[in-house]
C-alpha cells in the first residue's frame, strides 16, 4: 500500500497481481513524507538497486480513533499500516486525501490467479494438489476483492487488469503526471514464484474449475472474466 502526498495517489495492494513489483516502481517516484507500507522479502531489491523501502508507517496520531488511543495508552501498541490494507479503512482513515487523490489497484483473471496463489503458499510440497489446496481451506485466504470495494460495490477509481499491464502502467504514469517511465523492476522479486507454466485450462480439474467460479464469481461478472 502506498499513500503519495507528493503525486496525489493511493496504490491498493492486492494480491498475486504483481503487487510488491508494482508498490516498488511507485515507490521510486515518492518523498519522505509518503507512506509505504512494509515491503517485506523484496527488502532485497530496495537495498542492493536504491529503491525507496517502508516508511511511516505508524499512523499519524491526528488520525487516531478512540480504539488506537486505546491501544496505545493502555496496550502500548501504535496503529501499523499493513501491506495488504483495504480501501474501505484507507478511505475512513484520510478522509480528504481519499477525495482529492487517484486510487487504484490492479485485479487477475481469478482461473490464473488461483494457480499463482497455489504455487506462492508451497504448491505440491505443502499442499500435495489444488484440490487438497481448496479442501484444507488455505485457497480461500488469498485477500482481493474485498480490498477494493465496500458492501461489494468498487469504491476506488480504477481497477486495472494484471493481463494488459503494460498499458496499465503506461496509463497511471499518464494521470500522475509522473516525470519519467513507469516501469517494473527487471529483477524477480522472491515471492513471485509460479513454478507451473502451462495454461490453466491444461492444469485445473472440474472440481477446481468450479469452486473458483463460485468464490470469485463477483470478479468474473465485474472484469467480464471467464473459462
Amino acid at each position: 500500500m502506498i499513500i503519495s502526498h507528493k503525486h496525489k495517489f493511493i496504490f491498493i495492494k492486492t494480491q498475486k497481481t504483481a503487487g510488491s513489483s508494482i508498490k516498488l516502481a511507485l515507490a521510486k517516484f515518492c518523498d519522505n513524507k509518503d507512506i509505504i507500507s512494509s515491503m517485506g522479502d523484496d527488502n532485497y531489491l530496495k537495498k542492493t538497486l536504491g529503491y525507496r523501502g517502508a516508511q511511516n508507517n505508524y499512523l499519524p496520531y491526528r488520525y487516531y480513533w478512540k480504539r488506537d488511543w486505546y491501544n496505545y495508552l493502555y496496550n502500548g501498541v501504535r496503529y501499523n499500516f499493513t501491506d495488504h490494507m483495504s480501501a474501505k479503512e484507507i478511505k475512513l482513515r484520510f478522509k480528504s486525501e481519499w477525495k482529492d487523490y487517484y486510487t487504484f489497484c490492479f485485479e487477475r483473471n481469478p482461473f490464473d490467479k488461483f494457480i499463482s496463489w497455489y504455487y506462492w503458499d508451497g504448491g505440491d510440497k505443502r499442499h500435495g494438489n489444488m484440490t487438497q489446496f481448496i479442501q484444507s481451506g488455505a485457497a480461500s485466504k488469498i485477500k482481493g476483492f474485498e480490498l477494493y470495494t465496500d458492501n461489494s460495490e468498487i469504491i476506488i477509481d480504477k481497477v486495472y487488469k494484471y493481463e494488459e499491464l503494460n498499458e496499465s502502467l503506461s496509463d497511471i504514469q499518464n494521470v500522475l503526471n509522473l516525470p519519467s517511465i513507469l516501469k517494473l523492476p527487471e529483477q524477480k522479486l522472491k515471492g513471485d514464484v509460479r513454478k507451473e507454466q502451462a495454461h490453466y485450462k491444461d492444469i485445473l480439474t472440474d472440481f477446481e474449475v468450479d469452486w473458483i467460479r463460485k468464490v470469485f464469481a463477483r470478479e468474473m461478472v465485474y472484469f467480464n472474466y471467464s473459462f
